[in-house]
């Protein structure tokens, strides 16, 4: 049991020191496009499916509450989080629609959606990201496994070069705690 364990994290320092090799400088211009959106006023949206969804409404508790320092809650939003927009939205117009009816109603020009898909090709981010690229908002995707279809359809893309699920999902999570951080330095 202590190789696996030594195995499993291992595999993940590697994945998330590869990740940042890869996207250093999409990492920068996602927080500087952010850190900009915030400072004019605009909100981010972030949206998922699965752990990708949990990972959109941690990244958005993060900017609406603190993240390491006392500071003015910043607008962000999780579309994962409404049940009942989730659920009236899939019955009555299909799952791939349930973050696009909520980018069209919501989504504002200046404002940023970042879109969470491990495969890269989750349909209904794919049409989010769509129709938030339409409204003028900026699109910001994270991927794995070379981005699938979402990595040419935003404009910025960080993807994490793993096929593994659980591994992308660990440098998801680290290189959002890496854009809270910093962003919440340049509001500071």
């Amino acid at each position: 049991m202590e190789e696996r364990i030594t195995l499993i994290l291992k595999d993940s320092l590697a994945v998330q020191e590869a990740t940042i090799t890869k996207n250093y400088a999409q990492v920068i211009q996602a927080i500087n496009v952010i850190t900009e959106a915030f400072k004019k006023g605009r909100k981010l949206i972030l949206f998922g499916n699965g752990g990708s969804a949990a990972d959109s409404q941690h990244i958005a508790a993060e900017f609406i509450g603190r993240f390491q320092k006392e500071r003015k809650s910043l607008p962000a939003i999780a579309l994962t989080t409404d049940t009942s927009i989730l659920t009236s939205l899939a019955n009555d117009y299909g799952f791939e629609t349930i973050f696009k009816r909520q980018i069209e109603g919501l989504g504002k020009e200046g404002d940023v959606a970042i879109g969470i898909s491990t495969s890269g090709n989750s349909v209904n981010v794919i049409e989010a990201v769509k129709i938030a690229k339409k409204k003028g908002l900026k699109t910001i995707s994270l991927t794995g496994n070379k981005g699938g279809k979402l990595a040419d359809l935003t404009d910025i893309n960080i993807d994490v070069p793993s096929s593994v699920t659980a591994r992308v999902q660990e440098a998801h999570i680290c290189v959002c705690h890496c854009i809270c951080e910093i962003v919440e330095e340049n509001l500071s």
